[in-house]
């Protein structure tokens, strides 16, 4: 249950400095230096209606009733929270420099600490103040000949590529919290429903120059422990990398990471790897743009970074998923579906372990979204969604629970 409290309220998304580009609404010159801001606004009327008498499913991602109450609304942030990126950039002794700090704060009361996962004691009542996220803090360094470093908190690199070209990013897609009462400052989009979060890490990156249309990235990144479990020190790093080809209308990338866990089960200390991958891509003409990325895990789990990546024994599980996306764009309007998979595998020896803990064990949450998205200015896109999600758990005779979401709300790009 546990699990299932936080799968349903992750409510985590992607920098809006990342989302639809739009022309910077400050740019400064002060001697060397350029000072930047830019960044969005946004907001949705979300409507769920969610799964009557529902299968108690632990890390499921459709909503279901609370205390009975089966439909929920809320007037929150989508995928994206607010945000307002500052930036800084000079040339010194052939250098390219540059700084940026960014921050993200909601529309929702939640001034629990936690912006992002409106769990335990905040509820959203009077008196309150949304949560301020700081997400990026980091610097870069280099020039085209030798290429650039990142130093701080960005970005990952693991499915960075599926949420960017998620065309859910200015909307809505999964409600997560948003369906619960606790509405943290983003929702679900695909997350949990065609690829794993990419998350906000603490890294050091090298990224080559371009050579024909291809960049190579790699680096370490501050390892992380698995969600809900103790926290233990880790003697290495995480590693991360990708490669990325453009060429005209074409994009294609693969990226993956590598971290060592330590898990503690009631029988002792375990150390398990963690590994994962994806690859996939995308290509536009004449105004459509057809986009698919698939990822596979161990170790990993599912949702959110090594959430529910091992069994109670400390052995790792697999996992995979794939989200597949066509959208054509006519004018100032953009019409799009996407569907898309998460599915999570129990180990081998978990069912005898545990029986009843691995029946409700999700084993799959899957999505499909229609979605259209109408720019009324360069900068000020309206939109709506419709969105159907469902869970199902690792023993067929658990039945599968499903949530249906409608949104509409507007998106300041600056």
């Amino acid at each position: 249950m546990r699990h299932q409290r936080i799968g349903l309220a992750l409510a985590v998304a992607v920098a809006a400095a990342l989302a639809p580009t739009a022309p910077k609404a400050v740019e400064v010159a002060a001697g060397d230096w350029k000072f930047t801001l830019n960044g969005n606004v946004n907001a949705d009327y979300i409507h769920s209606s969610c799964q009557s008498n529902p299968s108690g499913i632990a890390g499921g991602l459709a909503c279901t009733e609370i205390d009975g109450q089966s439909t929920a609304s809320s007037v929150s942030n989508g995928l994206l929270p607010a945000a307002f990126v500052f930036g800084v950039a000079t040339t010194q002794n052939g250098l390219d420099i540059t700084g940026t700090f960014g921050m993200y704060p909601g529309t929702s009361t939640n001034d629990g600490g936690d912006p992002n996962h409106a769990i335990g004691g905040t509820t959203n009542t009077g008196l309150g103040t949304a949560g301020l996220d700081i997400r990026q803090v980091y610097m870069t360094f280099g020039n085209k000949d030798m290429g650039t470093f990142t130093v701080g908190r960005n970005i990952g690199l693991f499915q960075q590529d599926a949420i960017l070209n998620d065309m859910t990013l200015p909307g809505v897609g999964g409600p997560g919290g948003a369906a619960s009462g606790l509405p943290g400052n983003t929702t679900l989009g695909s997350i949990g429903l065609g690829y794993i979060y990419t998350d906000w890490l603490s890294q050091i990156d090298y990224t080559t120059p371009d050579m024909g249309g291809t960049k190579v990235t790699f680096g370490i990144f501050d390892p992380l422990n698995p969600i809900g479990e103790p926290t233990e020190p880790k003697s290495a790093p995480g590693f991360h990398g990708k490669i990325a080809f453009t060429q005209g209308g074409l994009y294609l990338s693969a990226s993956g990471l590598y971290q060592k866990q330590t898990a503690i089960p009631s029988a002792g200390i375990a150390e398990y790897s963690s590994d994962a991958f994806d690859v996939g891509g995308k290509y536009d003409i004449a105004g459509f743009e057809v986009m698919g990325w698939y990822y596979h895990a161990k170790g990993v789990g599912t949702t959110a970074l090594f959430l529910l990546g091992a069994d109670a024994a400390g052995d790792p599980r697999t996992s995979d998923g794939f989200l597949a996306q066509l959208t054509y764009t006519i004018g100032p309007t953009k019409f799009g579906v996407n569907y898309g998979e998460s599915r999570l595998h129990a180990t081998s020896e978990e069912a005898f372990l545990d029986p009843v803990a691995t029946a409700a064990l999700v084993e799959d949450n899957k999505k499909v979204t229609f979605g259209v998205y109408h720019k009324l200015t360069p900068n000020l896109t309206i939109l709506g969604e419709f969105s159907k999600v469902t869970s199902e758990a690792q023993s067929g005779a658990i039945p599968e629970n499903t949530g249906n979401t409608f949104n509409i709300g507007a998106f300041l790009s600056f």
